[in-house]
């Protein structure tokens, strides 16, 4: 991993690339691409420069476009090229033009390849886990954006901003996103485990999935374990759960049989029918002895049996790590400050998430590459330390410094950065700063113009 790492940043800077060609080299960009490469070539903004440039856009804290032409034209006065124009129209037009299917591509091949690279010794059990979870994001109030992602109805029109719904993929080894869908808010079908159904196919046999009690039906479960991926997978509230029944393993620990239930309408009968009549499943009771959390006892599902290979310490300890998931979507959308979209079409919105998707990968690596040379775990390293480290690094690759005292001074400096290991702390749920008295838009703005 340090040394494919060291190595793209050597071959960055001997071809004079961009910053963040250190971290995405043109080649895999264009590889990406195919032949969508050859629909346009610009003169500045070549399908690998607006990529680039769209990375630092996402990651900077700034998000303008302004921003990102200003860094690129800071880059070329660098490197004694010739300046292109500040206005930002070159860019935005080459940004829309940038095929969502190859950014989709980008995303995928970063996660997958960052967790490949990774030791063994990250993996739960010599097992790959894939943490499922999924949030929202909004986008700017335009007709196309409210026509392809409606705003809730609860709002008034003029009063609310147009809302997506997200499913992320996580590896919770090194934290990479390995698969995203984007769909409606609302309607048929655009549910978390709808969204999570159409991405069954990136699971490989062998994967554990694990998940809240929202992916916990039977027939959820049941299309999981008929492509041979285990689940570790908290149980619905709804449920009823008696340790009394079954093959007892041991306290708290059972096997019980959970029957077919009927065909729910999302699902074929073809499909169906080749579901079995019942599952095996093991139930483990968690409880909670730290204080400062509502729940004290939570019963978790699996499919994982042998209660010898995963004792119900191990299954408690995996289920609590599933925390990391809204620690990522959270790295996501306030760090990066994904929760806010800013394109004005739904296209571009697309494109936005997944470059955003694809930087927070990027970034990533440089954390699994850092904890790799610290000795450390990915889980243990701040992702906004490392953000702000790579950020006042990048620009040095125009230096005389050498790729090997660059690198060694980067990944130390994001191993320094190590998030605090609190998980028993108890605070109180208080906000010490005072809103502002504002009232709240409750008609389309035009209406207050005099």
């Amino acid at each position: 991993m340090l040394r494919s790492f060291r190595s793209a940043v050597a071959d960055a800077r001997r071809h004079g690339d961009l910053y963040f060609a250190a971290l995405l080299s043109q080649d895999r960009i264009e590889k990406a691409f195919g032949r969508a490469r050859w629909l346009w070539q610009g003169w500045i903004y070549t399908p690998a420069v607006t990529v680039w440039v769209f990375l630092s856009q996402c990651l900077s804290p700034d998000h303008s476009c302004r921003d990102a032409v200003a860094r690129l034209l800071a880059w070329r006065l660098a490197r004694g090229l010739k300046l292109c124009s500040a206005e930002t129209g070159a860019y935005c037009t080459a940004r829309g033009d940038l095929p969502e299917e190859a950014l989709h591509h980008l995303v995928r091949d970063t996660g997958q390849q960052i967790e490949d690279q990774s030791p063994q010794a990250w993996l739960w059990q010599g097992r790959k886990v894939r943490v499922v979870d999924g949030s929202t994001l909004t986008m700017p109030d335009t007709p196309e954006n409210q026509a392809a992602y409606p705003q809730q109805k609860s709002q008034k029109p003029g009063c609310g901003f147009p809302i997506a719904r997200i499913l992320v993929i996580f590896s919770l080894s090194v934290g990479t996103v390995l698969e995203a869908a984007i769909g409606k808010y609302k309607g048929k079908q655009t549910g978390e485990n709808s969204l999570f159904r159409g991405l069954h196919e990136t699971l490989a046999e062998g994967d554990v999935v694990l998940a809240d009690r929202y992916f916990s039906g039977w027939c959820d479960i049941a299309l999981l374990w008929q492509r041979g991926v285990d689940v570790v997978i908290r149980k619905h509230q709804l449920r009823r759960t008696d340790f009394r029944q079954g093959q007892r393993l041991g306290k708290d620990d059972h096997l019980v049989s959970w029957s077919k239930p009927a065909r729910p309408k999302w699902m074929s009968p073809a499909q169906y029918a080749l579901l079995p009549d019942e599952l095996t499943l093991r139930e483990v009771r968690v409880h909670v002895v730290q204080k400062g959390f509502r729940t004290r006892s939570l019963v978790v599902v699996t499919t994982l049996l042998d209660a010898d290979r995963y004792p119900p310490e191990e299954i408690a300890l995996l289920y609590r790590r599933r925390w990391q998931a809204e620690l990522h979507l959270r790295s996501l959308k306030i760090v990066l400050q994904m929760d806010q979209l800013r394109c004005k079409t739904p296209q571009r919105v697309r494109n936005e998430f997944w470059t955003h998707l694809l930087g927070y990968n990027l970034i990533r690596g440089v954390m699994a590459s850092a904890a790799s040379k610290s000795g450390r775990s990915p889980w243990e390293i701040s992702f906004k330390g490392t953000l702000q480290t790579l950020s006042q690094f990048l620009p040095l690759l125009l230096s005389g410094i050498s790729s090997e005292v660059w690198c060694q001074a980067l990944l130390t400096a994001a191993a320094t950065h190590i998030v605090g290991n609190r998980p028993d702390r108890v605070e109180p749920r208080r906000v010490k700063h005072r809103r502002k008295h504002y009232q709240y838009l409750c008609q389309p703005r035009r209406n207050y113009k005099p």
